[in-house]
């Protein structure tokens, strides 16, 4: 017996269950690969105080990851809503000791209603300390625009520009996600040559909670399993509209893209991949 690919997220857990690390083990799951988690803080609205970050101790955070690794090991990693400076610095060490070949860092900072969900003074050491030991980042375009000094992103072009200069910061690749564009879905991705768009359709729903975290969930899981990036990029791509798709709410909030939704219905969505090299 072959037993499946092994994938750590670390982040927050969402109450909600439709991001954070629900929606990682979802996907995982969906995409047939052996799922754990580190939980950072979670993410849930006190009826009384209305604080919505509740974070986890260091200790707690570096048993869990001690655990996963002595039991199981890991052949990919992504890491989500890490929160504090101190957080990611320790994520960042442990993840340059692990020797896990492949590391996707989603710089989780804005949520899908605009809610922060990192500190300010833990956006340098993001950049500093974590995104060089990335085989990938995934920023959307608030998260991008961030990490460019609040640089406006506006158009795909900018997003093309905004990949080159995040490249500057060391990770392998840059996914920049054009979620918030208008038009057809179109993300760039840069290797330090060659940009690749990819282009899906635009669903039209405002369900879509948790889909930049099942992204680059996806994303981990196809590494894992042999995958070159370009193949994994498209694929989550698709495994993402798919489940954007047949997003759902029970009620009036935001609902949750259905994380079954390719294994359900068997639609797979076309993805159009263009590539050029940089001159």
């Amino acid at each position: 017996m072959k037993y499946p690919s092994r994938v750590m997220t670390i982040a927050g857990s969402a109450s909600g269950g439709s991001a954070g690390i629900q929606a990682d083990l979802k996907t995982f799951q969906e995409l047939d690969v052996y799922g754990m988690s580190v939980v950072t803080a979670i993410v849930g609205r006190h009826p009384k105080t209305d604080k919505n970050v509740h974070p986890m101790t260091m200790e707690a955070i570096e048993a869990q990851f001690d655990t996963a690794m002595k039991q199981v090991g890991a052949d990919a990693l992504k890491t989500g809503m890490l929160f504090s400076t101190e957080v990611i610095e320790r994520s960042a060490e442990l993840i340059a000791k692990s020797g896990i070949e492949h590391i996707v860092v989603d710089p989780v900072m804005v949520g899908k209603l605009d809610s922060k969900l990192l500190a300010d003074d833990a956006i340098e050491v993001l950049r500093e300390k974590l995104i060089p030991h990335a085989t990938i980042i995934t920023p959307n375009m608030p998260e991008a625009s961030v990490l460019l000094n609040d640089r406006p992103l506006k158009h795909v072009d900018d997003l093309k520009l905004a990949a080159v200069d995040l490249h500057t910061l060391g990770a392998t690749y840059v996914l920049v996600k054009g979620g918030r564009l208008s038009g057809p879905a179109v993300d760039v991705l840069y290797d330090g040559k060659t940009i690749t768009t990819f282009e899906a359709p635009r669903i039209d729903t405002v369900n879509t909670s948790g889909a930049g975290c099942s992204y680059s969930a996806a994303i981990a899981a196809y590494l894992a399993k042999g995958e070159p990036i370009e193949e994994a990029v498209r694929l989550a791509k698709s495994f993402v509209t798919t489940a954007i798709h047949y997003g759902f709410s029970y009620n009036d909030y935001v609902g949750p893209t259905y994380h079954a939704a390719l294994g359900k219905f068997g639609e797979a969505h076309d993805i159009k991949v263009q590539s050029y090299e940089v001159k």
